[in-house]
């Protein structure tokens, strides 16, 4: 009998970790997207909605009752207490439902469950809980391409969202697995995928 896994996955902005993600959840793996999570909390009638009103002012609310998300990223690249500030709401919210999320997965039999948490070696607190933590790497250059390519934003944009984030150093030293995504087609990195699902008995 395969204990139960509880599992990270990080990356920076670009790193294709969302693929590996998909990729993971098609092998088994009860995928849980924290940046999903964020974005739930943030949209209209969001649990986070009324204190980011409070903390930051009206202003930051749509028309439609969800988060301004243009206007709130100009303001925390703009000013780094004002991305504090929102952290400060929005990571314990994210914290408590991934963790009764977690805990839904395993109560429905799921053995393998998956975190993806962009900011996972940024919050501190995820590790201790972890079994493993997967890091996605690649190239800086890559993830600026890449990133642009996606999104339409910026070199300077992708940039900014890059220096807001753990450096390469840093998730590394945090990893349990590297999956060093740079230069594979989508076969290869799948191989790499397979052979660490392998390694999980997914």
């Amino acid at each position: 009998m395969h204990r139960k896994l509880l599992l990270g996955l990080t990356g920076g902005v670009g790193s294709g970790k969302s693929t590996v993600a998909a990729m993971l959840a098609r092998r088994g793996a009860a995928v849980i997207d924290a940046d999903a999570i964020s974005r739930s909390l943030t949209e209209a009638g969001g649990a986070a909605i009324a204190a980011i009103a409070r903390a930051f002012g009206p202003q930051f609310i749509d028309a439609d009752g969800a988060l301004d998300r243009n206007r709130m990223r100009e303001k925390v690249f703009a000013d780094p207490t004002a991305r504090k500030k929102l952290e400060i709401i929005i990571h314990p919210l994210v914290g408590s439902t991934s963790l009764q999320q977690v805990q839904a997965r395993l109560d429905e039999g799921s053995r393998v469950v998956l975190l993806d948490i962009p900011l996972l070696v940024e919050s501190g607190h995820w590790r201790p809980r972890l079994n493993r933590v997967i890091v996605v790497d690649c190239a800086e250059e890559t993830q600026v391409t890449r990133t642009m390519a996606r999104s339409g934003l910026t070199r300077e944009t992708v940039e900014g969202i890059m220096r807001s984030q753990a450096s390469r150093c840093q998730r590394r030293a945090a990893a349990d697995t590297v999956i060093v995504n740079d230069g594979l087609t989508l076969d290869e990195l799948q191989g790499e995928v397979d052979r660490l699902a392998d390694l999980f008995a997914l």
